[in-house]
């Protein structure tokens, strides 16, 4: 798997989550959490199992939940999983009240209620609380950390590690479930190993070397892998319409450097142009072999009762997306083909994508070639991961082809993405106020997809907020493709989903036979 992949994986390898969502029903499971209560419209009595013990044989108490909370609301800590634990812009309140008993307080009303606890891993605040104290929790657990000083509660330990190669997990002699159908995890060990891109996933997966990938399976790697599963050495598995569709956008921040001279750049019209001028038909049947849907927002028909049917994928028209140019006053003044602003500046940016990514890769050429026809020159610029996404925190972009990874299927787990303040928000991240009055009329929506508990209700607001992304179009999605998934002939215990990670969500079931 891919490095950032690896990461994800560790959490749900060596933590566990107080209750954890079912990932094909979408129901909650009672996990570290045994049971809970209502104890009023926004509070809930949390009971936890007894004995249950870390991987290094200390005991798991309503501190380390309480330690927890803390730790991920420390601004010093800086975690991810903060912003998305936050109602209304306040953080819940824990209390503990009693070693197995906790009181969890929202600060209004939340419609998923208790689904927004399933990403939060629980920490051990015997070997986290100092560095926390002293403002060293970022480095406690670096990469350099020794296995035996990392310790979780989830179903695997880490055994050891070798940087950017492999991590080697070992069962968790103290995993709470140990006890449970012939006994957790059923596998002994497990081997995550690094590989630079779907390409190498795909050839250790065909040779024998993997059971299982993070990534599903590329349009053209499909007709292999079926002969494979033909002679009985893969299963493959259709779990559905992707939910992580992948996106263009442009940095739409007031100042941004790129739109300094070329204004045009943050205008609705150019963007409503490309999405009429790239083809999303020739993407659907060139990278994904007509294995696809195509789509205008991030929401795809595998959401369920979340997409708004309504919304369409605006249809090829290179006529529309001509009058859409020259109204921001792009017009071919010279006749060479390529479109001019009204100072003679060419009509060209710099699209960065992902090296070694070969879908979005393959995404990027067409959208260049679709526009070289409409007259805007695209300079396409493939960079590694690491490198992109630090050139998309620091603003340091013209336009972008990339895509995130989806967590959940309810858009209010999603917020990050959602709301004006989210930092996953990515055209404008972390907007101190609605930028606009689209994005004021997004946020309002959106409180009201999180405020509501009726779901009929939840999904009208959510559908109203499909069709003002649609008119805005701040991101320009293309197509989502089915996603297909092949596991090794001879694992066992794996139950496939449309979320990531697809496979790893319950890693306590894998065995080989």
């Amino acid at each position: 798997m891919t490095a950032s992949a690896a990461v994800d994986a560790i959490t749900h390898l060596i933590h566990a989550p107080l209750i954890k969502v079912d990932r094909t029903s979408g129901e909650l499971t009672p996990w570290l959490a045994e049971r809970w209560d209502a104890i009023g419209p926004t509070s809930y009595r949390l009971h936890l199992r007894h004995g249950v013990r870390f991987s290094d044989g200390a005991p798991f108490t309503a501190d380390d939940v309480v330690f927890t909370f803390r730790a991920v609301y420390d601004p010093r800590v800086n975690s991810a999983l903060a912003s998305g634990l936050l109602v209304d812009g306040q953080p819940l309140v824990v209390t503990a009240e009693g070693p197995h008993t906790v009181r969890i307080d929202f600060p209004a009303p939340y419609g998923p209620g208790l689904a927004m606890l399933d990403p939060l891993p629980i920490l051990p605040r015997h070997r986290l609380g100092p560095a926390l104290e002293t403002g060293r929790f970022a480095e406690a657990w670096a990469a350099s950390a020794p296995p035996e000083e990392i310790a979780g509660l989830g179903p695997f330990a880490v055994e050891q590690v070798r940087a950017g190669e492999s991590i080697t997990f070992i069962s968790n002699p103290y995993y709470f479930r140990a006890g449970e159908d012939g006994g957790l995890p059923r596998a002994g060990r497990l081997v995550i190993r690094v590989v630079p891109d779907q390409s190498a996933e795909m050839i250790q997966l065909e040779s024998g070397a993997a059971d299982f990938v993070t990534s599903g399976l590329r349009a053209e790697d499909i007709a292999a892998f079926r002969a494979l599963e033909a002679e009985g050495r893969v299963r493959l598995h259709d779990v559905g319409v992707a939910l992580d569709p992948n996106a263009l956008w442009f940095d739409l921040r007031p100042g941004a450097p790129s739109a300094a001279a070329r204004p045009w750049l943050q205008s609705r019209e150019l963007r409503r142009a490309i999405s009429h001028a790239v083809s999303r038909r020739r993407i659907i049947d060139t990278v994904f072999l007509g294995a696809a849907e195509p789509v205008v927002t991030p929401i795809t028909p595998g959401h369920g009762a979340w997409h708004a049917s309504d919304v369409a994928a605006h249809a090829h028209d290179p006529a529309e997306a001509a009058r859409l140019l020259e109204a921001v006053g792009l017009t071919d003044r010279d006749g060479n083909g390529i479109r001019e602003d009204a100072d003679g500046r060419e009509a060209r940016f710099t699209l960065l994508t992902q090296r070694g990514h070969t879908i979005r890769e393959r995404m990027a050429s067409i959208v260049q070639d679709d526009l070289a026809k409409a007259g805007i020159a695209v300079d396409v610029v493939p960079l590694e991961v690491g490198s992109l996404i630090s050139r998309i925190g620091g603003g340091d972009y013209d336009a972008v082809l990339f895509g995130l990874q989806a967590s959940a299927v309810d858009p209010a787990l999603n917020l990050d993405f959602w709301m004006p303040s989210g930092v996953f928000h990515f055209w404008h991240p972390s907007q101190a106020a609605p930028a606009n009055a689209w994005e004021a009329r997004l946020a309002s929506l959106m409180e009201r997809v999180v405020r509501a508990t009726d779901q009929a209700e939840r999904h009208r607001h959510f559908h109203d907020a499909q069709r003002l992304f649609a008119e805005e179009l701040p991101a320009i999605y293309f197509a989502a493709p089915r996603v297909i998934l092949a596991t090794s002939a001879r694992l066992e215990g794996a139950t496939p989903t449309v979320l990531q990670p697809h496979v790893l969500w319950q890693p306590e079931r894998l065995r080989i036979r």
